[in-house]
C-alpha cells in the first residue's frame, strides 16, 4: 500500500509567503525559503510551491526564488503559478523543481497537458484545480480562483486525466483557509473517477480533518498552509497521530518530532 503524503503549501506573492481565506484577505506568513527548510527538516514528505498572483498579473513564476527553495530542500517539490508553455516548464525543472502545476493554462487550452506529458512525462504535470460548490454544482474557477467557469470539477479532473496527468491538485474554494476541514464528499467521487493520485487542498484545521480527508475523502495526499505556517500542527507529531488511526505514512523520528513542536 502506498504511503500518504503531507505537503506544506508555500502560496508566494512578491517574494513572500502568504496566507488568506476563501482565496481572500491575504496575509504574510513568513519568508518562503526559511519555511521550506523548516518543512524538509520536520518531516514533510513533498513541498508544493504557488506563485499566486503570476497568471493575473501576466508574469512568470520567479524562477530565481525557486531556484533558492530547492537548494534548501531535499523532498520532492512541485512549482505553479503563470505557466503555460514547454519553455515555462523548461525553466523551473533546471532551477531545481521536480514538477509543476498547470491551472488556468491548461483549462483555457487542454491540449497542453499532452504537450507536457509527451515532453516531460506524466510524472512531472500536477494538473491543479480550483473549483467552487455553487447551487450543489462544482464549477472550476481561473487566474487564483478569480474568474468562474462552467467548467464541472468532475468532468475536467477526468479529462485531464485521460489527457496524461500524473496527478490531480484539488482545492475547495468553499473550505480554503476555514479550518472546517476537507471538502471530503467531492474527493471521494472523484477517487471512483479518476486512477492517478490526488491531492486534497482546503479547509485543514485539526488533526481530526487530516484523519478524514485520508479515511472518508480517500485523499492520496493533504496540502496544509495555515497550519503549519503558524505552527498550530507540528508535521511530525502530525504524522505520529496518523499512524495510530491506522494511516499508512511515513514517519519521522521522535528527535524530529521534538524538534518540530518547539
Amino acid at each position: 500500500m502506498l504511503t500518504k503524503r503531507i505537503i506544506p503549501c508555500l502560496d508566494i506573492k512578491d517574494n513572500r509567503t502568504v496566507k488568506g481565506v476563501n482565496f481572500l484577505d491575504l496575509r504574510d506568513a513568513g519568508d518562503p525559503v526559511e519555511l521550506a527548510s523548516r518543512y524538509a527538516k520536520y518531516g514533510a514528505d513533498e513541498l508544493v510551491f504557488l506563485d499566486i498572483t503570476a497568471t493575473h498579473e501576466k508574469r512568470k513564476t520567479l524562477a530565481e526564488l525557486v531556484l533558492k527553495v530547492a537548494q534548501q530542500i531535499d523532498i520532492p517539490f512541485t512549482v505553479g503559478g503563470g505557466i503555460s508553455s514547454i519553455e515555462d516548464v523548461s525553466v523551473l525543472l533546471q532551477n531545481g523543481a521536480d514538477k509543476v502545476s498547470i491551472n488556468s493554462a491548461a483549462v483555457k487550452n487542454p491540449p497542453l497537458i499532452n504537450d507536457l506529458v509527451d515532453r516531460f512525462g506524466s510524472q512531472c504535470i500536477v494538473v491543479a484545480v480550483d473549483a467552487k460548490k455553487i447551487e450543489d454544482q462544482w464549477k472550476v474557477h481561473l487566474v487564483g480562483g478569480k474568474v468562474p467557469t462552467p467548467v464541472d470539477l468532475f468532468e475536467w479532473v477526468s479529462e485531464a486525466t485521460d489527457r496524461g496527468a500524473g496527478e490531480i491538485l484539488f482545492t475547495s474554494m468553499n473550505h480554503d483557509g476555514t479550518k472546517a476541514g476537507f471538502a471530503n464528499e467531492a474527493l471521494a467521487t472523484m477517487s471512483k473517477l479518476i486512477n492517478i493520485p490526488i491531492i486534497a487542498s482546503g479547509g485543514a484545521g485539526n488533526i481530526h480533518h487530516f484523519i478524514e480527508v485520508f479515511k472518508k475523502g480517500k485523499a492520496d495526499a493533504a496540502l496544509a498552509a495555515s497550519v503549519f505556517h503558524y505552527k498550530e500542527i507540528p508535521i511530525g507529531y502530525l504524522k505520529e497521530k496518523l499512524s495510530k488511526k491506522g494511516i499508512p505514512i511515513r514517519l519521522v523520528t521522535k528527535e524530529t518530532i521534538q524538534r518540530s513542536i518547539k
